[in-house]
């Protein structure tokens, strides 16, 4: 086929256009990543400066106190524990369960898709909506009160849309030639799911949870939304036991008035950020170990 000269000009002028606009394109999403890194040196510069230095062993294992000379976060960093320690426990066998239900066994009908639309909004809804849930439910019908049992079930109900939506992706990354090749020898579906599907999920179903428990633990809506935010001079040493919590430290010292626990809040944010990162470092390690395994 022939071009006329006009048509061979048309066309050259077309490409320089649309080289110029990919150009346009790569430098906004370049100065979209570096506005992020920007932004994100800045606020960690910023809470170093003012946090690292009262980040020692005295902070990590003193009790609350109205002093900032002596105030710590050995009580915040207990109850943190005991909290993603229950909410761990509840929402792994109920996030995954639900998953594999919705996954392996539930037909596709429409009150499936239905579930998975709600399942899908309920990860949207923000965090403090749960913790008015989790005082309706947990502390005044369950008259569990504001103890830790209470506030892990709140946190459950925080993460599990989370968790469930992470493990069903972690289960339709399985081929699904896995699941015949093991119906063809003979295997139930109880066995194919338990021995294949399962394992291979394993890697993306465990980073998904530990994300996932890496957020509840930075959450403090939906706990000031339970009335967690208290004077405790003791760490809790059962389920019943009320509680606190690393991120109401953040926001308790935050707002007080003394320059000092602005400067004690900022501390606690480092101990909170290397929390979070040793999970994510976790989740990353967990991804890559048990990722090696699979092989298809």
């Amino acid at each position: 086929m022939m071009y006329t000269e006009k048509e061979l000009a048309n066309m050259a002028s077309f490409r320089v256009r649309q080289r110029f606009v990919s150009s346009m394109f790569r430098v906004l999403c370049m100065g979209a990543m570096w506005c992020c890194l920007i932004i994100l040196a800045f606020l960690l510069f910023s809470v170093l400066v003012r946090g690292l230095q009262h980040v020692d062993w005295s902070f990590l294992t003193g009790l609350i106190s109205r002093d900032p000379e002596k105030a710590g976060i050995w009580v915040y960093l207990i109850s943190s524990l005991w909290l993603i320690l229950l909410t761990t426990l509840f929402s792994i066998p109920i996030g995954v369960g639900a998953a594999l239900y919705l996954e392996e066994y539930a037909a596709d009908t429409r009150w499936k898709r239905l579930v998975q639309l709600n399942i899908a909004n309920l990860a949207g809804v923000p965090s403090i909506v749960y913790g008015l849930l989790g005082l309706g439910l947990f502390v005044w019908a369950a008259q569990l009160g504001r103890s830790i049992l209470a506030g892990s079930l709140t946190l459950t109900l925080v993460i599990l849309p989370i968790v469930i939506l992470a493990s069903q992706e972690a289960l339709r990354a399985v081929p699904n030639s896995i699941r015949q090749a093991s119906y063809a020898l003979g295997a139930t579906r109880w066995q194919t799911t338990w021995r294949q599907v399962l394992p291979a999920a394993t890697p993306g179903i465990m980073t998904g949870v530990i994300l996932s428990i890496s957020r509840a633990l930075g959450e403090a809506a939906p706990l000031v939304a339970m009335g967690a935010v208290q004077y405790m001079n003791y760490a809790p040493v059962s389920v019943n036991d009320s509680f606190t919590a690393l991120p109401l430290a953040i926001f308790q010292w935050a707002g007080e008035a003394k320059r000092e626990f602005h400067e004690l809040s900022a501390a606690a944010i480092i101990v909170l950020l290397v929390v979070l990162i040793s999970l994510n470092m976790i989740a990353a390690y967990v991804r890559h170990h048990f990722g090696k395994r699979v092989q298809w």
